[in-house]
């Protein structure tokens, strides 16, 4: 679209943010319905590269097989909709896809009687999901992960869950892909890079919202749909949506050890963390490795390893409300809670941080040692957890608001798994947004990436359940 300098550049949808949930989102515009003013706004250079990084996240397709924290409910919605990533790849070129998705195993593991019994009923549970779930005794799993079984204690009971159909994912090359493919898709639609949003603000005629970008330009839109993750709050609250949320901001760090695992290995987790217990992974984009972590602290700022966006984190988390600080109260001072956030942030410190974590790396390989293992810098990312002030609650996994011809989305892990299925669901209320004269092709969308098969409904879920971090 051509505009001349001083008018503002009008479309019907923008999308702010480029990594996997706003890529996914374009792309499911751009092909399966008839909207062609389109625009995506991202402030780096490039898409991916804040959540969606590789060095910011585990590189999981997280389906609900391994993850414990996972109600079976809540499975029975993940898993098609985060498959929906590998039949995506299933459509490209081999040499396409071969650029984001990884074939690999994956294996949750319990130690001792109470995990054991926590894994037994949950593969009870999982069978008529996963038929390709196995259940693995020791001997088994030291077939399967020999290092999981080297130098552990015969008295001690251990059991696995095993699959073979697991993928770990480059997020950023697959938003990457999605982007590529939606300007062939739709050689209309403008893909800025580049174009921070400084301030948005409702159209005096109440017709669609005003964005003011940093170098200077102005856009119009008719709908917006903002997939920020972090700053999706901070935008929102700039046209009065979502004021009663805050945000908790936790971040993770990493190690590395040479390659001890041959896939994924994750352990059983407990419920009132809103992050994932310690694992190890093959690094996608680190041969002959093993990632070790996360780690968790609080951190005050919207993305990791840049103290700038403090202010941001300041201005989007209300702390100036006494409601905030008796909700973060009420939440980070529970026992079980504090005691996690207090031992992570010891393993920041050097020497001493290595020797406390290597303890938890140790419940997933025996024989590691502190020597093994190095700090993974510049690797980690931040999953801002949502608070509502008004009840003190933590709201695990995804947030959505929905706005007068807006949405702003807030997508913790695994919010990049389920990133096409969340653009079918937007893609489906912007065609309503837009009205008379627009469609989306659901049912094509459905028939190309979202397999019946996969769920035991056999039907879309419409997310009666909201996604667990």
């Amino acid at each position: 679209m051509n505009h001349t300098k001083s008018e503002s550049k009008k479309y019907d949808v923008v999308i702010i943010g480029a990594g996997a949930s706003g890529s996914a989102l374009a792309y499911t515009i751009s092909k399966y319905t008839n909207i062609k003013h389109v625009a995506v706004l991202e402030k780096y250079d490039r898409p991916g590269q804040v959540n969606s990084r590789a060095s910011n996240n585990s590189q999981t397709l997280h389906v609900g097989d391994i993850e414990t924290n996972y109600t079976v409910e809540k499975v029975k919605q993940v898993y098609p909709a985060a498959m929906m990533v590998a039949h995506y790849g299933e459509i490209l070129t081999p040499t396409e896809r071969n650029k984001f998705l990884f074939p690999t195993s994956k294996m949750v593991l319990g130690v001792g009687k109470n995990e054991i019994a926590t894994l037994e009923k949950r593969f009870d549970d999982l069978r008529p999901i996963f038929p390709n779930l196995k259940k693995l005794h020791r001997n088994e799993i030291a077939q399967v992960e020999p290092a999981v079984v080297d130098g552990r204690d015969e008295k001690t009971p251990i059991l696995a869950l095993h699959t073979t159909s697991g993928y770990a994912v480059d997020f950023e090359k697959l938003s990457q892909s999605l982007i590529d493919n939606s300007e062939i898709n739709n050689p209309d639609i403008d893909i800025l890079f580049s174009h921070e949003v400084s301030k948005i603000s409702k159209l005096k005629n109440g017709q669609g919202y005003h964005l003011a970008i940093k170098n200077g330009e102005s856009i119009e839109t008719r709908v917006l749909v903002v997939n920020a993750d972090s700053y999706s709050l901070l935008l929102a609250h700039q046209v009065g949506y979502g004021k009663e949320f805050s945000l908790i901001p936790i971040a993770g760090s990493f190690y590395f050890s040479k390659k001890i695992l041959n896939g994924k290995v994750y352990t059983v987790q407990e419920p009132k963390l809103p992050f994932a217990a310690v694992h190890g992974d093959p690094d996608v984009n680190k041969s002959g490795a093993t990632r070790w972590g996360p780690t968790a602290r609080f951190h005050p700022v919207l993305e990791a390893r840049n103290m700038k966006t403090s202010l941001h984190f300041f201005k989007s988390s209300g702390l100036w409300k006494w409601k905030t600080w008796t909700s973060f109260a009420k939440i980070l001072f529970d026992p079980v809670r504090f005691k996690y956030l207090l031992e992570n942030m010891l393993y920041e410190f050097p020497w001493i941080g290595t020797q406390m974590f290597i303890k938890n790396v140790r419940k997933i390989v025996p024989n590691m040692k502190a020597s093994d293992v190095t700090y993974a810098k510049g690797y980690g990312g931040m999953r801002l957890q949502r608070v509502d002030t008004n009840t003190k609650e933590l709201l695990l996994g995804e947030g959505k608001i929905i706005g007068d011809m807006a949405i702003f989305n807030m997508t913790p892990s695994p919010g990049a798994s389920v990133c096409l299925y969340n653009a079918m669901r937007d893609a489906e209320t912007v065609t309503k947004f837009l009205g008379t004269g627009f469609h989306f092709d659901k049912e094509r969308m459905m028939t190309d990436l979202y397999k019946e098969s996969e769920t035991c409904e056999g039907k879309d879920p419409g997310l009666k359940y909201n996604y667990v971090s």
